[in-house]
């Protein structure tokens, strides 16, 4: 082995064009494969940490769904096109889910959450035409937010990290809210007014449901990078305004198969013809102005008027906390065995099926780079076999001569992998350098990107990479592999000459 080791050094100085050449390609391969990953291992870890920390905790628990609509702690969504956009449904038998989750192994905290998506304006009405009207504006600054309302105290433990900037935390039983300062600085520009302390606020959602409210404090993100979007903390009572957590959302009553109007054995000229069915209507006696009792045609509407009601037990999640947050697949998959066993409908989801509306993006970015990885690879293996054919075939008489004096076709064989083996060994250490030098360089620099679009786009606002041990192992050994079955063809397309055949060509 030693002497082939000897013979591989020497031929690879000797053909040391065509080495330098194989050696660019798999170094700068190997270096844009780190980089590249390191990127993505950084975006994917700084979306981890923040969003279990500060959003959706170790494991979320939500109801579960009607078919076609996915959920997450941002909201419902479907692939069905609606007249109205889906709700998240209220978490039913909240008490036996809680006390579940109390009892499983491993969890440490928990708290029960209300989200919605709200948009804020100031003054008498919802004021829309400063939207059209402001050309400096983009998305971003538009002053809609995610609504998250926890449960008393146990909610501030669970996420203790928020920077509170001015003011105090809402309090129960009002309509007090605090505001991200991200939403301060849209409505300035939006509005072209301050948004200060004690300010009266009016909040409004796609379905038309607007509110009063309370400005009582201001707050930047527990991390400033976040990817997350603006949002703003309220009390449960007026999150479940936004969130449609009536008792209409649990109430269910059957109807019966048919309702006897009082019409049904009327003729089309009893109904329309010229008759008194409808009452004479005199000519001096304006529908305003009469008598006429208009709300009794609609029945007694006590009940209808109950179940609009905000219900006040209702809760669209239960997020957690675990002792050992790599556990989380484990325990959301206990969970939902349990959940099932005792028939309840109910969902345990692990941190980033809760924030799926983010994950599911940079997943998907990291997918697309997967992809032009893979392409890269086929393309540079390709160079690198053509480079090895042309090699190789240059080398044939070499080839001959050896097999002449007695070398086997498994000397040969060794000897060329040896060639491949150090040449890829030593590139792809030299790319490994090459991508660390080049990942301090940027780490240094510390950039940052504001726009909340390209943030939710990359996972959060400081670019940065994070280089693993498993990325550099799985790179080397994907390399080296690559290399040998690169190497397989010319020379086994060299082995079929004869020594004869070899040696007679110049």
């Amino acid at each position: 082995m030693k002497e082939i080791i000897k013979l591989a050094l020497r031929n690879l100085k000797e053909h040391k064009s065509k080495s330098i050449i194989i050696s660019l390609f798999i170094l700068f391969g190997v270096a844009i494969v780190i980089l590249g990953n390191s990127f993505l291992e950084s975006i994917n870890r700084g979306l981890e940490k923040d969003f279990r920390s500060n959003i959706t905790g170790d494991i979320a628990v939500c109801a579960i769904p009607p078919k076609g609509v996915s959920v997450d702690v941002f909201g419902a969504s479907s692939m069905e096109i609606t007249s109205s956009q889906p709700q998240i449904p209220a978490l039913m038998d909240i008490d036996t889910v809680e006390k579940i989750i109390a009892e499983t192994d491993g969890v440490t905290k928990y708290s029960r959450m209300i989200s919605a998506q709200v948009m804020l304006s100031k003054g008498i009405e919802f004021d829309f035409s400063a939207l059209e009207e402001n050309d400096d504006a983009d998305f971003s600054d538009i002053p809609f937010s995610m609504l998250f309302a926890g449960e008393k105290d146990s909610y501030w433990e669970l996420f203790p990290d928020l920077n509170m900037i001015e003011g105090r935390y809402p309090q129960a039983g009002t309509n007090e809210i605090i505001v991200d300062t991200r939403v301060m600085d849209g409505f300035k520009k939006i509005y072209k007014e301050d948004l200060q302390l004690n300010d009266n606020v009016l909040l409004a959602n796609m379905n038309g449901t607007i509110r009063e409210a309370v400005v009582v404090g201001f707050f930047k993100p527990a991390n400033e990078y976040s990817a997350m979007f603006q949002s703003i903390y309220s009390t449960p009572e007026l999150a479940r305004a936004f969130a449609d957590l009536t008792y209409a959302n649990s109430f269910s009553q059957e109807l019966p198969d048919t309702v006897d109007l009082g019409i049904s054995n009327m003729s089309e000229d009893d109904l329309f013809g010229d008759n008194d069915f409808f009452g004479d209507i005199e000519d001096d006696e304006s529908i305003l102005g009469s008598t006429t009792d208009f709300d009794s045609i609609l029945g007694d509407t006590t009940l209808r008027d109950e179940l609009n009601k905000t219900d006040d037990g209702a809760w669209h999640f239960i997020l957690a906390k675990l002792e050992n947050p790599h556990m989380d697949k484990k325990t959301v998959a206990e969970l939902n065995k349990i959940f099932k066993e005792k028939d309840l409908a109910a969902q345990a989801m692990d941190w980033k099926k809760a924030a799926l509306s983010y994950s599911g993006t940079v997943a998907g970015i990291g997918m697309i780079f997967n992809v032009l990885i893979v392409i890269l690879a086929v393309v540079v293996f390709i160079i690198i076999m053509n480079t090895m054919v042309v090699s190789v075939i240059e080398r044939t008489s070499e080839i001959g001569t050896m097999r002449a004096i007695g070398a086997e076709k498994k000397f040969v064989k060794r000897l060329f992998s040896a060639e491949t083996l150090i040449l890829t060994s030593l590139s792809a250490l030299f790319g490994i350098v090459f991508a660390f030098f080049c990942m301090a360089i940027f780490n240094a620099c510390h950039i940052v990107i504001t726009n909340s679009i390209a943030k939710m786009i990359l996972g959060g606002g400081l670019l940065h990479f994070t280089p693993t041990w498993e990325i550099i192992l799985v790179t080397i050994i994907i390399t080296l592999i690559g290399s040998l079955l690169s190497n397989l063809y010319p020379v086994k397309s060299a082995l079929k000459v004869t020594p004869l055949k070899a040696l007679s060509k110049e």
